[in-house]
């Protein structure tokens, strides 16, 4: 005999949890929130000069200039998701929580890939900075075997441009591709007692902190870009008033001409981000786009 069976359903409301990227935005980045479209700061572009002194004679009085710069906040994107009322009632994966928890997530990759996209506004680092001839443009092919060298030259390039002090205060990142931080997975397993066993027992899931510096990794990168450097170089503004917002519309317009009298018979969800983005020129050296093959 063969039954006809309707068997009960488990419905997973975080189906789509396991497809979130990884951000470092927020390690990495100095973060201003605010409601402003104009963010200024300034830094002294010509520095006085130490003078030589004189007894009994007047000291020189220098001149100083200051350069003022500015980040607009204007670059917006937004993730529109439209679902019709009898879907919303009959699907378990359609709840707002779930949604909006998706839309959230894609915004915050999009900021992700914006900020790895600045590699043009920061120092390049290649191959002669790690001994290897070539020029600083010269792509390195990352290896468990030089990494370390990468990591070394990078924290040498701060200590040359006189950010010791700022690497102090922030502390310095880098930003390796998956592939790359499997390589320094390796060299710290293949290194030392300590760092070897706890690597080995614990793992680096979120990143770790070796050679005095932390390492994160990311899968928004440009191609053949790595970021590293002083944390908090990198300022990202971000709109408050629209950051982080959901918003629900009951019968949205209809795509074809947005009159209101045509509607869709549902509802939008929605959620927008507003950023812009400056790397200071007084402390561009102190941040790297490490070119990579």
């Amino acid at each position: 005999m063969t039954n006809t069976v309707t068997y009960g359903t488990q419905y997973d409301d975080v189906l789509q949890d396991r497809l979130d990227h990884p951000t470092t935005w927020k390690e990495m980045c100095d973060v201003q929130v605010n409601d402003s479209r104009v963010w200024s700061t300034s830094y002294m572009s010509t520095t006085p000069s130490v003078q030589s002194v004189t007894r009994g004679t007047a000291a020189t009085l220098q001149d100083f200039a200051e350069t003022a710069e500015t980040m607009t906040i204007s670059t917006g994107r937004d993730v529109p998701i439209y679902v019709d009322w009898a879907d919303s009632a009959q699907s378990e994966w359609t709840k707002h929580a779930e949604i909006f928890d998706r839309i959230g997530a894609l915004l915050n990759e999009y900021i992700e890939s914006a900020v790895l996209a600045r590699h043009a506004s920061w120092t390049n680092f290649g191959t002669l900075d790690i001994g290897g001839g070539g020029t600083s443009t010269s792509a390195i092919t990352v290896t468990a075997s030089n990494i370390d060298d990468i990591i070394r030259g990078t924290k040498r390039k701060i200590r040359e441009a006189n950010g010791q002090t700022m690497w102090n205060m922030k502390g310095a990142g880098f930003v390796w591709r998956p592939a790359d931080f499997e390589y320094l997975e390796a060299f710290v397993q293949a290194n030392g007692f300590a760092t070897a066993d706890q690597a080995l027992k614990e793992g680096t899931v979120e990143g770790l902190r070796y050679l005095g510096v932390d390492h994160y990794w990311s899968t928004e990168h440009t191609a053949g870009h790595v970021f590293a450097g002083v944390k908090k170089i990198e300022t990202l503004g971000i709109l408050r008033r629209t950051f982080g917002r959901a918003f629900v519309i009951d019968f949205p317009a209809g795509p074809s001409d947005g009159n209101a009298t045509n509607f869709l018979s549902g509802q939008s969800l929605y959620s927008r981000v507003d950023i812009g983005h400056i790397t200071p020129t007084a402390h561009k050296t102190l941040v790297f786009d490490i070119n990579v093959a």
